[in-house]
């Protein structure tokens, strides 16, 4: 049998992949950080929008 990975997390899953808090994510969400998707009432966001973010959200303190 083979194991499909996980593509979308709850808000609560985000959180603890993002390291931030739920409020932090509603916020990022609201703010249009990250797109998500919408299901009934549920909101599920991404993980390669999550890894997007990461990426884009860089910096390099130069010398």
């Amino acid at each position: 049998m083979r194991i499909i990975p996980k593509r979308l997390y709850s808000i609560k899953e985000s959180a603890v992949y993002l390291g931030r808090s739920v409020w932090a994510v509603r916020e990022m969400l609201w703010a249009g950080k990250i797109p998500f998707v919408k299901d009934g009432r549920r909101l599920l966001i991404d993980i390669r929008d999550m890894d997007t973010w990461i990426e884009s959200s860089k910096t390099q303190i130069s010398s």
